[in-house]
């Protein structure tokens, strides 16, 4: 049992496992580097351009919590977004004012937590956490803050892990472990589960997403099977029999005006 803070263990957790590290073969910290980063991000998330358009944030104040190398980040500031990004971790923080200098963007980077944030009231028109709020030693005063910190009529995206998903089913089934399984927090939510955190808002819609697209993370024989196999089968079934299965689980939550 060790006497470490659950937040400490979070924060020292990512330090170490910055998101999509492991599958970089260029040098850290190099513009190839991120452009590998962000390639692959954008194949495995093919929806979030589409269900995002980050070119309708232009000239809006954004937060993201939990920007890790500043993917997701750079993409808003790209389309005129005024950009602020919090992280628990140093490491990934470091690469992310990096990501931002080789693009010749600005963005305020903070070392933070998401849970308790050092910023005033009614100060950010949209805050973004994608895939953040699962990991978070405690997820109920992470959505208040995010409340807290949002203007009257701001919206609130976020990005959790669904309980009932195909993925979750397919991990299960044949033994390979989920990313960042291994997390001092991690947690998987059903549709009401997840509503029912998201009850500080004024209303809110969510949008199942996330489907199988081939792994460049596994190897071996499973790893072809479902490549070669699973991924075309699924995605031959019409998208309305296979939505309410998505990994993802998108908020677009709203305070009121």
């Amino acid at each position: 049992m060790t006497d470490i803070p659950l937040d400490r263990q979070v924060a020292a957790y990512w330090d170490e496992h910055v998101h999509d590290l492991e599958i970089a073969t260029h040098p850290v910290g190099t513009p190839e580097f991120f452009q590998e980063l962000d390639d692959y991000r954008y194949d495995k998330l093919r929806y979030l351009p589409q269900l995002l358009n980050f070119a309708s944030f232009k000239g809006k104040s954004l937060l993201e919590i939990g920007c890790g190398v500043g993917t997701d980040l750079v993409r808003f500031a790209e389309a005129g977004a005024v950009v602020t990004g919090i992280d628990i971790s140093p490491v990934a923080l470091e690469l992310a004012g990096q990501n931002f200098q080789q693009h010749g963007l600005e963005a305020e980077l903070i070392n933070m937590d998401g849970a308790s944030m050092d910023f005033p009231p009614d100060c950010f028109d949209t805050v973004y956490a994608h895939g953040v709020v699962q990991y978070a030693a405690d997820p109920a005063s992470m959505v208040q803050e995010i409340y807290r910190v949002l203007k009257p009529g701001g919206q609130a995206i976020l990005m959790v892990y669904n309980k009932y998903s195909w993925l979750n089913l397919m991990s299960k089934i044949t033994g390979v472990p989920l990313e960042h399984e291994d997390a001092p927090v991690y947690r998987k939510y059903s549709m009401l589960e997840f509503k029912r955190l998201l009850q500080p808002f004024h209303t809110y819609s969510i949008v199942p997403e996330r489907f199988p697209v081939r792994t460049r993370l596994h190897e071996g024989w499973k790893a072809r099977l479902f490549n070669e196999g699973f991924v075309g089968l699924f995605n031959l079934i019409p998208r309305r029999l296979t939505r309410p299965l998505g990994w993802h689980l998108i908020a677009f939550a709203s305070r009121a005006p």
